[in-house]
């Protein structure tokens, strides 16, 4: 039996392990954090897009700990707010996420019905020690309600609203959330490509 090829995420959440680890154990890869591979870098996320960010952390922690590395940059693009918060999601202001949900809503109190859409984006990056790096995206979109609903998820969940499944990401299912979100997306589309690139290598 082949010995799995070994991944370092460039994160040390367990969760984010887990999913991500959970979509590539079918091919063979393993997923280890950076504390499990001995690795403390945090690279500034200084990039303009969610795949540069990706890129970054990706490519800093193939480069310290000297083997393949997995990252990912997510965050939320609302249409009104030209694609704000964006890449700067984690830190649209001082506080928690609870603040930062707060601080979105009041920004969008003048903006009508018909126009409060928004995205959730992902990027994922696989970069390797030879130098290659991949990038691939996902995106899953809906509106922005005026009010949070929902005790489940994170961050902005509770004001994202999917309409074909009337429930915002906070009142959905783990399960369903972890099967339709922007990061299983993105997550499907780089282990359709990670499988193809070690078919070539066959």
């Amino acid at each position: 039996m082949k010995e799995p090829v070994t991944f370092i995420l460039a994160s040390n959440n367990p969760k984010k392990k887990k999913e991500m680890g959970d979509i590539l154990t079918a091919l063979g890869i393993r997923v280890i954090s950076m504390a499990q591979a001995g690795i403390d870098v945090q690279p500034e996320e200084a990039g303009e897009t969610f795949e540069e960010n990706a890129r970054i952390k990706a490519e800093a922690v193939c480069r310290a700990g000297g083997a393949p590395a997995l990252a990912d940059d997510s965050g939320l693009s609302v249409e009104a707010l030209g694609g704000a918060p964006g890449v700067y999601s984690a830190r649209y202001c001082p506080g928690t996420d609870w603040d930062r949900l707060q601080f979105l809503l009041k920004n969008m109190e003048d903006i009508p019905e018909g126009k409060r859409g928004a995205k959730f984006v992902s990027a994922v990056a696989c970069a390797w020690p030879d130098g290659r790096t991949a990038v691939w995206r996902g995106e899953c979109s809906g509106v922005l309600l005026r009010e949070p609903r929902g005790q489940g998820g994170f961050g902005y969940d509770p004001a994202f609203y999917l309409p074909e499944y009337g429930q915002t990401f906070a009142e959905m299912s783990q399960q369903l959330k972890n099967r339709i979100s922007h990061r299983a997306r993105a997550m499907e589309r780089c282990a359709a490509g990670l499988a193809q690139m070690m078919n070539e290598k066959k």
